[in-house]
């Protein structure tokens, strides 16, 4: 796709404690791109997601986040999923008393200041949940608890489906995931994909399998807090039987 980016980071630092984690990433992503970043434990995955959230946890010390041409770098979490940006959590978190439906039902009036009836969001959700293989009765029980990790994480897809975001970002989605429950999810986002073509797409694994399912057009490579390499699916499948070490050396740009 063509024209600005929906999404950059632009050289990007980021510390925790009074230590550097991020130390200058720069990634961009046009409507309608799916991209993967890939790395091993440890490389800076987590705080990425982390900061593009707006965690507290971690601080912004250089560098820029801007998103729809907005610097979104000092902007707290709730306007940033309010202006379109969604986070799929690697640990999705429960939240006892609240159901499914009216977490939707929050969101989705903070999102689009659309205020739904529960039956309205109720039926609106059905057929999404029948796409990613929900059982219904899931739309009144707590938000994640009980949840296995498998459905947990088809929330969150679902979540993705109904607040139509224009950019998102999946945190380790296949993390403890078997191959059954990875298609399921891979097949959700395919969907959301194919009724929203111009969603941006980043998707941070440590593993290729889930790229073998949303096959990305774009992959990076962050190793000690910077994007040392991009490239296509071939750079996943060299990752895959070649591993990390190769670029674990000074020479690494």
């Amino acid at each position: 796709m063509s024209g600005a980016p929906i999404f950059e980071i632009r050289d990007l630092h980021v510390a925790a404690d009074g230590h550097e984690i991020l130390r200058g990433v720069d990634l961009s992503v046009n409507a309608g791109e799916v991209h993967a970043l890939m790395g091993p434990n440890g490389s800076g995955k987590s705080t990425l997601a982390s900061a593009l959230l707006g965690s507290p946890e971690y601080q912004v010390t250089s560098g820029a986040i801007i998103f729809k041409g907005d610097d979104i770098t000092e902007w707290p979490a709730t306007d940033r999923g309010r202006s379109g940006l969604f986070l799929a959590f690697q640990y999705p978190q429960a939240i006892a008393g609240v159901s499914v439906i009216n977490f939707l039902r929050q969101a989705l009036s903070a999102r689009k200041g659309i205020d739904l009836s529960v039956l309205e969001l109720r039926l609106a959700i059905m057929e999404w949940m029948e796409r990613l293989e929900m059982d219904p009765g899931f739309a009144d029980r707590y938000l994640n608890e009980g949840f296995s990790g498998g459905e947990k994480k088809r929330n969150e897809i679902l979540q993705m489906a109904i607040l139509e975001p224009e950019m998102a970002i999946l945190d380790e989605t296949d993390s403890g995931l078997d191959i059954d429950a990875l298609r399921v999810v891979a097949q959700g986002v395919h969907e959301v994909r194919a009724d929203r073509p111009e969603l941006g797409l980043l998707v941070i694994t440590h593993y290729q399998r889930l790229l073998d399912e949303i096959r990305p057009s774009h992959v990076h490579l962050l190793i000690d807090g910077r994007i040392v390499e991009s490239g296509g699916m071939e750079l996943a499948e060299k990752l895959e039987t070649e591993g990390y070490e190769a670029w674990r050396t000074p020479v690494a740009r």
